[in-house]
């Protein structure tokens, strides 16, 4: 089977189990996603939802989190993991996006990396969740998916990513990311995956190899 023709599938497979899956990262604004992306490097996004809870009420607007004492908000940041550099991300981005973008989060990947601590992976995920826009979101659980199923041998994320831009279409590719960190957790796990009940076993690779 070609990868195209097992993209297809697992396209129309993951759409039938998940058909509202969504970010699961809490926010209200779009700066919001961000930083909450910012914060779930390294850091699962249950315990970034509990921080930013708080977070987001403490510091309700992009003036407040540049004008944070960044002590106090690596305090804030901390259960999240590598806080310090954390912390200033979240300031520095702040500023940068008050000061060079009138306090808009800006809509192409160009831009967005422009911003302090943002990598391709948020700059997808927020073109993809904000602007609506074709983007691939090369997560933990969408590299080791669509390495299992054949559709990339690479595992860093940027060249993943330019693998699946040529299989996945673009019109359901944010989708489909936000699909297979669903599938992943729930099925497809690092450990232990559930292969015997899992509904792309009968195109998969690893399964083929496997069973």
């Amino acid at each position: 089977m070609k990868k195209q023709e097992i993209a297809d599938l697992a396209c129309a497979e993951l759409e039938k189990l998940y058909p509202d899956a969504d970010c699961t990262l809490d926010y209200n604004e779009p700066y919001q996603l961000m930083f909450a992306a910012r914060l779930a490097a390294q850091c699962t996004d249950a315990r970034v939802n509990i921080v930013t809870k708080t977070l987001f009420k403490k510091y309700p607007t992009l003036e407040a989190f540049a004008n944070a004492d960044l002590a106090e908000l690596e305090q804030d940041v901390k259960p999240c993991g590598f806080y310090h550099t954390k912390a200033r991300s979240l300031k520095e981005m702040a500023n940068q996006l008050i000061n060079d973008f009138g306090g808009e989060v800006p809509s192409t990947m160009d831009e967005l990396l422009t911003l302090s601590g943002i990598g391709r992976k948020t700059a997808n995920l927020m073109l993809g969740d904000v602007f609506g826009k074709p983007a691939i979101v090369t997560d933990t659980h969408c590299i080791r998916i669509t390495g299992r199923l054949g559709l990339t041998k690479n595992k860093e994320p940027a060249k993943v990513e330019k693998d699946l831009v040529k299989l996945i279409p673009p019109e359901v590719s944010s989708d489909f990311c936000h699909r297979t960190v669903e599938f992943g957790r729930g099925i497809c796990r690092a450990r232990n995956p559930k292969c015997g009940e899992c509904p792309l076993n009968y195109f998969c690779r690893y399964y083929a190899q496997n069973k």
